[in-house]
């Protein structure tokens, strides 16, 4: 008696099931020829995983990340606008000049000390990009005032690498009391129009430089831009000055997450680099 053939065989599948013929389904209704679950392949999660898990890596599985995009901070040509075309620093330095020491009494101090413009600050770390002392300096040195006497202007504009903007904006001459006008120099900047005084202002004396930096933190609006403006000054018998030290990314963070103390010790390693005896 002749048997009748043995039905056909699937080849034998070494992850342990059968193949299926060419153009069937495999499992879960994927054709033969796609990748055997338990193996990803690029752009899809692997069965039962949710939708918008992150698997190993950056991308996930081939995914771009889940989550709002990385805030953008500021252009350096923007923060300069906002710095120096608002005149906070110089309207700042021009209100110590015109009302910090009213009734104060006493003697001018004797001329000992100026104030420079030197082409790099802090070590090399910025490089001077304009020199304003005789611009906007001006406001500075023509605005009256019984209790300054001999002023005359030190404003300077720098930038990093990273795009960071340094201002200095100061004076130097006989100054009847230079704690005053630090004093005045940090008001007047936290009273320019469109500025807000978010931090108040807070005393610091970095080890081995003998002064006393005030710092503050103010926000300005200019337009649809807010921008957070972090401040130190020091006032002494010969010189006063102000330095805002901004970069695109804390131009737009909160103002008290600025760390006040590290600008504080930069700004006293500017009044080392730029304060030098009249010879």
């Amino acid at each position: 008696m002749t048997m009748p053939p043995p039905p056909h065989q699937p080849p034998h599948n070494p992850y342990g099931g059968p193949v299926p013929p060419p153009g069937q389904p495999g499992a879960f209704g994927a054709p033969q020829g796609y990748p055997p679950q338990g193996f990803p392949q690029q752009g899809v999660p692997p069965h039962g995983v949710p939708p918008g898990y992150q698997g190993p890596g950056a991308g996930g599985w081939g995914q771009p990340p889940v989550g709002p995009p990385p805030k953008k901070g500021l252009s350096a040509g923007a923060i300069v606008a906002i710095v120096i075309g608002s005149l906070v620093l110089v309207g700042g330095l021009g209100y110590a000049v015109k009302a910090g020491l009213d009734g104060v009494a006493g003697d001018f101090p004797e001329a000992t000390h100026q104030l420079v413009v030197p082409k790099t600050l802090l070590g090399g770390e910025y490089t001077l990009v304009s020199d304003l002392s005789d611009t906007q300096g001006k406001e500075i040195e023509e605005a009256p005032d019984l209790t300054v006497k001999d002023a005359t202007a030190a404003v300077g504009q720098y930038s990093a690498e990273d795009e960071s903007v340094l201002v200095l904006s100061g004076l130097y001459g006989r100054i009847r009391s230079g704690e005053s006008t630090r004093g005045s120099i940090l008001k007047g900047a936290a009273t320019e129009k469109g500025s807000k005084l978010v931090v108040k202002p807070r005393d610091f004396t970095p080890a081995g430089y003998g002064v006393t930096i005030r710092c503050q933190v103010t926000t300005s609006r200019n337009g649809l831009a807010t921008t957070t403006l972090p401040m130190c000054a020091w006032g002494d018998g010969n010189t006063a000055a102000a330095v805002a030290l901004v970069a695109p990314e804390s131009a737009t963070a909160d103002p008290r997450d600025i760390d006040l103390a590290e600008l504080a010790e930069k700004t006293a390693r500017i009044r080392a680099e730029i304060r030098k005896p009249i010879a």
